[in-house]
């Protein structure tokens, strides 16, 4: 039995993008002899279609788009991830009278029964559709509010002279669930066809997980994953082929969108991961790169401080759409040291990007001219830092506007966790591509790029110089916060943990660092949401994953 693993990079909502991606895959399925070939979780409408999925015309548009694909099916069989539904229509008993008209509006009451569903398409039609049993509601999922869940036997398919059954994502995390059920019917494989996002230690978790249902149900799993950014979402495919003994025979690449072809009881043919700060830098371009992309813009900008944010967002953005299209700008004032703008030269120059200089000085003068006024007699020492901050994001949208660029947020998320920005300011952007990237990784990653291309693109005083803000004279971060090394290990406990100070104390951290870093995250929560979305790449990111109410007094206690 042949298999064809289509490891696609479906965007959602591009329905007649994703049904071409997808019937083109088909087509070379086909010509390799492939006797199946699977594709992603909703590949159809792409993954998460979120409140999409409530629009009655968007599901029967998608369902339209599979049924043209079913009809260009031959001998080898096609499994396509969409939404299946059941509809029934009614009369809103009431009408709703428009005010300037006087005009009476019929409302439909349309009840939609959805399904997270797999059809098995050839020979020119749907010989089948699954349903999927569990469904996910934790952490960045959300599939209760859309879908009811499958039930019912599970169907069973012929394809080379082999039975298979289809299973999607959230089935393959649960145990004794549908895998083990098909298993014990006996069926050859199992294919699971799935839209798992990528974070960090995923990829292992994931082998780990499917080697368990496998030998669980003592059945060979192809598990078919999708690539691509949506969003604050990064997939990073790692397709593969576990047999029943819980051994991997076949792993694809991560974030490469391809078909893969796996001939059952053949000898091994395995990926190495790369190291998990590979990985997420692939991740990080891969987000960007699509972010940028699929919303329709070619190029964007980055405000250039000289430090090592915007050095590393710069490099990731180069990397994701090309030099041509990133645009860096130094935006000096009166506190900038010499060091920082040669610095941030010399990186526009490594990395081949177009660079102009805008100082600042002009317009901070004259605010501070204008604001004399009503600053006097007041202590005005932030408000001054944090002004500067935001005369740059005002430069800088306006080169937005005016090019038609997407700002770049060059923000941390150790950064974004204490509240360390000015809003309106350095938080301003489309897109934050470091978001989820603590300022320690920030460094790993920046270390990373220079190996990788066997040469400094990021200078090497950039790495080096203490991180600094530069609105006040002679600024250090560790004026402000902890040093990194010590705020970094409290934020993952308490952010990506959910461990409470105590907890945090007793695992050996300062407990005066730990309650003052606390706090500071818990009044930093109505910044942070309205930050611009960014992707995830650690087990718990600020937006889709991590989710508090603004207004919150719940402070647990010391009880020292």
């Amino acid at each position: 039995m042949r298999i064809g693993l289509g490891q696609i990079n479906p965007t959602v909502g591009a329905l007649e993008a994703n049904e071409k991606k997808i019937v083109s895959m088909l087509a070379d399925a086909e010509a390799a002899g492939c006797d199946v070939v699977a594709f992603g979780e909703l590949a159809l409408c792409g993954y998460p279609p979120e409140d999409l999925l409530l629009r009655p015309s968007f599901v029967a548009d998608q369902k339209n788009a599979l049924e043209r694909i079913a009809a260009q099916t031959n001998d080898t069989v096609a499994i396509i991830g969409f939404v299946d539904v059941a509809e029934t229509m009614s009369t809103a008993a009431e009408h709703i009278v428009a005010e300037s008209s006087r005009q009476q509006i019929d409302l439909e009451n349309r009840q939609l029964t959805r399904w997270n569903a797999a059809a098995i398409c050839a020979q020119g039609k749907i010989l089948g559709v699954y349903h999927k049993r569990a469904l996910p509601n934790y952490s960045v999922f959300d599939e209760q509010r859309y879908f009811v869940a499958g039930s019912g036997p599970i169907p069973v398919f012929n394809a080379g002279g082999k039975t298979f059954a289809v299973t999607i994502c959230e089935d393959a995390w649960t145990e004794n669930g549908p895998i083990a059920q098909v298993g014990a019917q006996g069926v050859d494989v199992v294919i699971n066809i799935n839209a798992s996002p990528f974070n960090i230690g995923k990829p292992q978790l994931r082998a780990d997980v499917i080697a368990t249902r496998a030998r669980e149900a003592n059945v060979p799993i192809v598990y078919v994953n999708q690539v691509g950014g949506q969003d604050e979402l990064v997939f990073d495919g790692d397709s593969m082929v576990i047999d029943a003994n819980g051994e991997l025979r076949f792993r694809m690449e991560q974030f490469v969108e391809r078909l893969g072809i796996y001939e059952m009881d053949s000898a091994p043919a395995i990926t190495n991961l790369p190291s998990d700060t590979a990985q997420v830098w692939s991740a990080l371009v891969t987000g960007t790169r699509d972010f940028v992309q699929k919303n329709g813009f070619s190029d964007v900008v980055i405000g250039l401080s000289g430090g090592i944010d915007s050095a590393l967002v710069a490099a990731i953005a180069t990397q994701a759409i090309g030099a041509e299209h990133v645009h860096g700008v130094l935006l000096p004032s009166r506190y900038s040291s010499d060091h920082s703008i040669t610095d941030a030269v010399a990186l526009a120059e490594n990395l081949g990007i177009e660079h102009r200089t805008i100082p600042i000085e002009p317009a901070h003068s004259s605010l501070m001219e204008m604001l004399e006024p009503s600053f006097r007699d007041r202590n005005i020492g932030l408000a001054e830092e944090n002004l500067q901050s935001r005369i740059r994001a005002v430069v800088l949208m306006g080169l937005s506007n005016a090019y038609g660029w997407l700002l770049l947020n060059t923000g941390n998320k150790s950064e974004s966790s204490v509240g360390y920005s000015t809003l309106y300011g350095d938080s301003a952007g489309g897109f934050a591509v470091i978001k989820d990237v603590s300022k320690l990784l920030v460094y790993q990653l920046c270390y990373f790029c220079n190996e990788v291309n066997g040469r400094e693109i990021i200078p090497s005083s950039v790495l080096t110089k203490p991180p600094s803000a530069e609105l006040r004279p002679d600024q250090r971060d560790d004026q402000s916060l902890p040093p990194y090394e010590e705020l970094d290990p409290i934020l993952a406990l308490y952010v990506e943990g959910d461990f409470s100070a105590e907890e945090i104390i007793a695992k050996g951290h300062n407990p005066e660092v730990v309650h003052r870093i606390v706090g500071l995250v818990d009044l930093a929560e109505y910044k942070r949401r309205q930050a611009p979305p960014g992707p995830r790449v650690t087990s718990k990111a600020f937006g889709k994953d991590r989710r508090l109410p603004i207004v919150n007094r719940y402070r647990r206690q010391s009880n020292a």
